[in-house]
């Protein structure tokens, strides 16, 4: 574990997580192909991805990421139940919220920290609707977004994972979550992976 990590509850006093949400931006599609990569096919959490990415780009991330891994990919729908198992993405230009029944909703409102899809709207809502039980990843990325999910994630009990900067393509989201809040793990990318098979595991 990083220097920067901090706090790391004991396994013993951890709530089994049932839900994993990762936020990227900038050098993302990369980083989220080595994490999906090298997950088991039989991986048993939902993951749920908001990655910035151009308003025109339909569903072409789902379909890239969906040949890297032996995981569903697919985008998220207006009022979709969430399936153990199944890597769902933010559409293009929606905000994608968790409701409390653990469904999704869209929403066209205004940017949130410049960004929409935001991870800071994902990861908040996720932190509403899971508790304890929800894991929140940053990795790469050029802006702040993702840092005040985090913290409400680490408020709600959930834990919380950072791409270790030194890593990351784009250092400056995980700096920003790093200044924001402690976290519970600050790992190298190609260890990320290795993380979340041991939180689906306890």
């Amino acid at each position: 574990m990083s220097a920067h990590a901090s706090d790391r509850r004991g396994p013993g006093l951890r709530v089994p997580a049932r839900l994993v949400v990762i936020g990227a931006s900038a050098g993302g599609l990369k980083a989220l192909e080595v994490i999906l990569g090298a997950l088991p096919p039989d991986f048993p959490l939902p993951i749920v991805i908001v990655q910035h990415q151009h308003a025109s780009s339909g569903d072409l991330l789902a379909q890239i990421l969906g040949g890297r891994t032996g995981l569903r990919v697919k985008q998220a729908d207006e009022k979709e139940e969430i399936s153990p198992g199944v890597v769902y993405i933010a559409p293009a230009s929606y905000h994608l919220f968790i409701e409390d029944d653990h469904t999704f909703s869209l929403s066209v409102g205004p940017p949130v920290s410049y960004a929409r899809p935001s991870i800071d709207v994902l990861f908040e809502s996720a932190a509403d609707a899971y508790g304890a039980a929800v894991v929140g990843v940053v990795l790469t990325g050029a802006n702040r977004d993702g840092a005040e999910g985090m913290r409400k994630i680490r408020e709600a009990g959930g834990t919380t994972v950072v791409e270790d900067p030194a890593t990351a393509e784009v250092a400056s989201m995980p700096l920003s979550v790093l200044e924001k809040t402690a976290v519970d793990e600050v790992a190298p990318l190609t260890r990320i992976a290795e993380i979340l098979v041991d939180m689906a595991a306890d």
